[in-house]
């Protein structure tokens, strides 16, 4: 039996997201979103139930600060005690799994898509998405970039303005264009 669109996605096997099932998920995140990133200031508890509702699942006092931007959302997991500022992003067209007690700063964002090099492949409206996993405890610095693919490991500390293209240790320091340890932390 054939692979659906969805299923050749979460697989990291080139995909179509013009595909109907996926236009249809998109399009239910993008209206959750817009509940969840025009609730009045005071509406903590309708936020709450929007993240809910859109995410894969979502540990006990999360709170992400608005705006926030993803593709699907149910490809998202929280553990507890995870902190997003503002205007973060997360393409989530495969898994993204943030461990417990994760802080990102504003405008961090979480990229599982990405496209084939060869334009003739591009023009076809090919792509593909590989899954990403913050493991516990980690920090991400204002302004940083996770590439497809990427593991962060426990207790790192990611410096702002980082572009991470590559898996990052556990109990370290790193910063830069690309990424790289920069320290190791006592773990």
């Amino acid at each position: 039996m054939a692979k659906t669109e969805r299923e050749k996605m979460l697989a990291n096997e080139l995909y179509l997201a013009s595909d109907p099932e996926l236009r249809r998920m998109y399009w239910a995140a993008q209206e959750l979103l817009y509940r969840f990133n025009t609730a009045l200031p005071g509406e903590e508890a309708v936020r709450q139930e929007v993240l809910r509702s859109l995410l894969g699942a979502v540990g006990q006092n999360c709170q992400i600060m608005p705006s926030f931007r993803c593709d699907y959302g149910c490809h998202i997991f929280m553990g507890d005690q995870v902190f997003l500022n503002y205007d973060c992003v997360i393409l989530d067209c495969n898994e993204v799994h943030i461990g417990n007690h994760v802080l990102m700063a504003s405008k961090v964002q979480i990229y599982t898509a990405y496209h084939p090099l060869e334009a003739e492949v591009r023009r076809s409206g090919l792509e593909a998405a590989a899954p990403i996993v913050i493991e516990d405890d980690v920090w991400i610095g204002g302004g940083a970039i996770v590439c497809p693919g990427v593991t962060i490991g426990k207790g790192t500390t990611i410096g702002a303005g980082s572009v991470v293209t590559k898996n990052i240790p556990a109990n370290v320091v790193a910063v830069g264009n690309p990424c790289r340890v920069i320290k190791t932390l006592d773990g």
